[in-house]
């Protein structure tokens, strides 16, 4: 496209949505410098914008729902893990793709400081690449390679707060106070205690309450998370308008999906819980425009871990859209409520929210990511079928643990609260179905009921509305690493559990079906080639539960364009019969043979995917 035309489309997409920013920003900040200052930065970022990347925007601007097709698959995983570099990542492109992986979430890779990262969620510069992993230049190649074989690239943008070695609050501690002005400084200890009256704690037992003192300045600074991460003041406007230069910055390195990270927290207002509040919406509606106007093929990608009513007003709305995407965090809770009580209600009830949402709403599904478990669930639904809500929590850190239920499962603790009684909880997925404990005892049938789980609740997830996700080392079972206990950097932090290093010996293993890594690929190599293949799992499917009238059992039915399938998950480790018939013939996907649906019986921990053609 010609320099003019670029401009114009630049021009065109620019005045879409001039005037609600113009009005948002100055709603927030009643600054025309600082707006004067945005805007001509916006023209800035779009000029450096890399070709390709512009004409890959404007096909997506074609095909707006490019992302809500059946095909989308998606893979966390942690560059050091996985492939040490990112070149490494680079070498690997080819194992991800005949995972059928076409979209990578590479965790957190920005220059944090050592030992206090996070995780890599402590930023100290949000343009350059950890040392160890390699340089932005490498992030280009990557996003250029994975652009060529389809593959979309997803990034961490910590917008919430900056490491305390970030450049802004090196500059803060020597008493600057521009730089003070950009996160929230206290002179005496009144007012945030204040705050503390009506803030929750994050952590409160391995980071407890929302401020830290600063001695080089004799002040007391915010740190929601940790001491180390300072939480930026939105209500500075250099700081927005740094931070989206930043943001942009990214983009042009050609990251196709931006995780917001922890942005339910991002604006800050005394007398209140600092969560959710609506000048957040406001800021994250600001944040659509901007990539509709520089590059409209970015999306954004909301972490909200919380219940559905607070995770939904995230996306806005037709008219003024907020996210694209979002996690489907309850459901995942809930998945593994549902293993350890084998009593599938509550997740029924979930799925019945869930689905009568519009279809607009793309979800993000997983069974397991780089964090722990919280067990955030519906317990006023709960009480009315017996269940307290700090009794049951513990029931179910004890099950996953092997401790209690006749359970199998292996993990560890995260957070635990003697106080308040609660705990969050750490494993990977093969090792809370079991697998860990059957391979280690040397059971053949643990081994089976342990992977029979495991793709059974793939299954399940596969057939949910959204894009699947999986962590990576799931694909091949991998289990618990427990080395970060002999680590002192990594020892307090029982998230290390699930984040070790990928096992590419068991990896070898994935083209032997008889071995757990073969069997477990092997069957999920087939479940998504048949997600791919079958139009019934687009994303604009009509999706419903199915009472089976066994409580252990979970029927899903979904529906497009004249193609019916119905699902059943069985969570129990006995055979179970689905009091569910209907007429005419039906397609097992897995096995490829016809059947008739006649009160199937669904095999301990096992799975049917039923298909219709009308």
């Amino acid at each position: 496209m010609e320099k003019k035309n670029e401009e114009q489309l630049y021009q065109e997409r620019l005045e879409k949505h001039i005037d609600e920013i113009k009005w948002l920003y100055m709603e927030l900040y009643d600054n025309e410098p600082m707006l004067a200052e945005l805007l001509d930065q916006l023209k800035n970022w779009y000029e450096k914008r890399d070709l390709k990347l512009k004409a890959s925007d404007r096909e997506r601007e074609r095909m707006p729902d490019w992302y809500k097709g059946n095909d989308m698959l998606g893979m966390m995983l942690y560059i050091e893990n996985f492939a040490g570099t990112i070149k490494g990542v680079k070498d690997r492109i080819d194992y991800l793709q005949e995972s059928n992986i076409n979209y990578i979430h590479l965790m957190p890779f920005l220059d944090t400081p050592e030992g206090r990262s996070d995780g890599g969620y402590a930023v100290s510069d949000f343009r350059k690449v950890r040392p160890d992993l390699g340089t932005i230049d490498d992030l280009k190649e990557l996003t250029e390679a994975c652009h060529e074989k389809k593959i979309n690239l997803c990034m961490d943008f910590v917008m919430n707060h900056t490491s305390e070695d970030h450049e802004w609050a090196v500059r803060a501690r020597k008493g600057e106070g521009e730089y003070m002005s950009r996160y929230f400084f206290f002179d005496h200890f009144d007012i945030p205690a204040q705050y503390e009256k009506t803030v929750p704690q994050v952590f409160p037992t391995t980071a407890p309450g929302n401020f830290t003192w600063c001695p080089e300045v004799n002040h007391y600074v915010m740190t929601t998370f940790y001491p180390y991460q300072w939480d930026l003041n939105y209500k500075n406007p250099r700081v927005f308008n740094e931070m989206m230069y930043n943001f942009l910055f990214l983009a042009n390195c050609g990251i196709d999906i931006m995780r917001i990270d922890a942005v339910p927290y991002i604006w800050k207002e005394l007398g209140t819980n600092c969560r959710n509040l609506p000048k957040v919406h406001t800021i994250v509606r600001l944040m659509r425009m901007i990539c509709e106007i520089v590059c409209p093929g970015v999306l954004l990608l909301g972490e909200v871990v919380m219940e559905p009513q607070k995770v939904v007003p995230y996306f806005g709305t037709v008219e003024k859209p907020e996210c694209h995407m979002l996690y489907n965090v309850t459901t995942m809770a809930t998945t593994w409520h549902t293993v350890a009580t084998r009593d599938t209600r509550l997740l029924k009830k979930q799925l019945d929210i869930v689905n009568d949402l519009p279809k607009d709403y793309v979800f993000l599904n997983y069974l397991r990511c780089h964090d722990d478990i919280g067990w955030g669930l519906d317990y006023d639904t709960l009480k009315t079928e017996g269940f307290e809500e700090v009794s049951h929590k513990k029931y179910l850190n004890d099950y996953f643990r092997g401790l209690t239920g006749y359970s199998d499962s292996r993990g560890r603790l995260y957070n635990d609260d003697p106080v308040s009684q609660d705990a969050r909880l750490c494993a990977t997925t093969a090792s809370m179905c079991g697998l860990e404990t059957g391979i280690r005892d040397k059971n053949e049938a643990l081994i089976d009921k342990a992977v029979n789980l495991d793709l059974t609740l793939h299954a399940f997830m596969f057939m949910l509305s959204g894009i699947p996700v999986i962590y990576s080392g799931d694909e091949i079972g991998q289990l618990n690493d427990y080395s970060y206990e002999d680590d002192p950097k990594k020892a307090d932090d029982s998230r290390y559990v699930h984040r070790g290093a990928f096992d590419w010996e068991k990896a070898d293993l994935r083209h032997d079906l008889l071995s757990p890594q073969g069997r477990i690929y092997d069957a999920l190599d087939r479940m998504e080639k048949i997600r791919s293949r079958e139009i019934v799992f687009m994303g604009n499917a009509t999706v419903w539960t199915i009472d089976t009238e066994e409580p252990e059992l979970l029927a899903i039915g979904r529906y497009y364009k004249k193609e019916k399938i119905i699902g059943f998950f069985n969570f129990s480790e006995r055979s179970k019969t689905a009091h569910y018939s209907e007429d005419g013939a039906f397609l097992d996907l897995m096995s490829g043979k016809e059947t008739a649906l006649l009160e199937p019986e669904i095999p301990a921990h096992s799975f049917l995917w039923l298909k219709k053609s009308f």
